[in-house]
C-alpha cells in the first residue's frame, strides 16, 4: 500500500517480485516476522542488504553490526558485541559488552542482555525481557515479555515468566 511513496525519505519499491529485474539494488526488509525475513534474504541473495542505524543509537565501535540488521532509536550496544545479519535491534534496547546476537534475531524494545549473552539464530526477545551475564538461548526460540533468564534455554522453545521457564 505504501509503494511509491516514502519513509524518512528513502523512497518505497516494490512489488517485492520486481527485486530480481533492479540492477545494483540496495535493500533493507522491513518485516518483523523472524521467519520471514529470512525467506526473503535466502530468496534474493545477490541483493546488497543495506543496515539501518538510527542516529539515537549509541553503538560502541568496536561493535560489528552485519548487513541488513536494524538498530532503532535509543538501543544502546556495548564494546565486542556482533549483531547478527538481518536481526532487529528495536527501541531501547541495551545490549552489553562480548554478547553475539544471531542472524534474523529481533531484541524487542526495552529488553536488557547483560554481558557475554548469546542469542540464537531467529530467536525473539519480548519487550522488556532481561537476561543475566553468560547465559545462552538456543536458535528460533521465543523468550515472552518481562521474563528473566537466569538460566541457558534450548533450541526452538518459548520460555516464559520470572525465572523464564519452557512452557
Amino acid at each position: 500500500a505504501r509503494t511509491g511513496g516514502e519513509i524518512l525519505g528513502v523512497p518505497i519499491t516494490g512489488p517485492l517480485s520486481d527485486l530480481p529485474s533492479v540492477s545494483d539494488i540496495r535493500a533493507i526488509i522491513a518485516v518483523g516476522n523472524n521467519h520471514t525475513r529470512q525467506k526473503i534474504a535466502e530468496r534474493f541473495p545477490d541483493a546488497k542488504w543495506i543496515t539501518a542505524i538510527h542516529p539515537r543509537a549509541i553503538i560502541d565501535p568496536s561493535a560489528k553490526i552485519n548487513p541488513g540488521a536494524v538498530v532503532f532509536a535509543g538501543a544502546i550496544i556495548q564494546p565486542d558485541t556482533t549483531i547478527g545479519a538481518q536481526a532487529i535491534i528495536n527501541t531501547g534496547a541495551m545490549i552489553d559488552h562480548d554478547c553475539q546476537i544471531g542472524d534474523y534475531a529481533h531484541i524487542a524494545p526495552g529488553c536488557r542482555l547483560c554481558g557475554e549473552v548469546s542469542v540464537g539464530e531467529g530467536t525473539l526477545l519480548g519487550v522488556g525481557s532481561v537476561v543475566i551475564p553468560q547465559k545462552s538461548i538456543g536458535e528460533w526460540s521465543t523468550v515472552g515479555a518481562g521474563a528473566v533468564v537466569v538460566h541457558d534455554l534450548p533450541a526452538n522453545i518459548t520460555a516464559t515468566g520470572i525465572p523464564a521457564r519452557p512452557r
